[in-house]
């Protein structure tokens, strides 16, 4: 009995470094001042939306992937977001819009990885959906939300590979 208390003691203290988390990766996400200028069609509980999306997208799939491990930083734009439907904004500014009005959509990304070794890598996506069969089935945010998801997938397969 003694013998195992002591054993498992001294596994908790081996263990104990090896199983901390690495340190996770900034990820910043900001809205452009192109988008910001957008006021007749969003407001702010959109850019937070947007900014809320873009960062748990990109933080969720790098940290499943683990590519930003080494304490990089990623510092990100949303420079353009267009809605499949009217956003509350518009609704309220044009009396005959309906939420049942959709439209194609999608978002433009720019950015900067900084390593922590001090290497600077551009970020610079975009994704608009081209097809209006699919704008029907969708939320306000539906393309922007997938251009979020398939910018997260390129940025940790590019920097996965490093």
């Amino acid at each position: 009995m003694r013998i195992s208390l002591v054993i498992l003691a001294l596994g908790a203290v081996v263990a104990s470094p090896a199983m901390a988390a690495p340190e996770v990766s900034a990820v910043r996400v900001s809205i452009g001042p192109d988008l910001a200028k957008k006021t007749q069609v969003m407001d702010r509980r959109e850019f937070d939306y947007l900014t809320r999306e873009l960062k748990r997208s990109v933080e969720k799939t790098l940290d499943r992937s683990g590519a930003l491990a080494d304490g990089g930083e990623l510092d990100l734009v949303i420079e353009d977001a267009r809605p499949n439907r009217p956003t509350m904004r518009e609704m309220s500014a044009k009396p005959g819009l309906s939420y049942q009005s959709f439209g194609v959509g999608g978002a433009r990304v720019s950015g900067e990885y900084r390593a922590a070794s001090g290497a600077r890598t551009p970020v610079d996506y975009s994704w608009y959906e081209t097809d209006i069969r699919w704008a029907e089935y969708g939320s306000t945010w539906s393309d922007a939300d997938k251009a979020f998801d398939r910018l997260a997938v390129r940025l940790a397969k590019d920097f996965g590979d490093r």
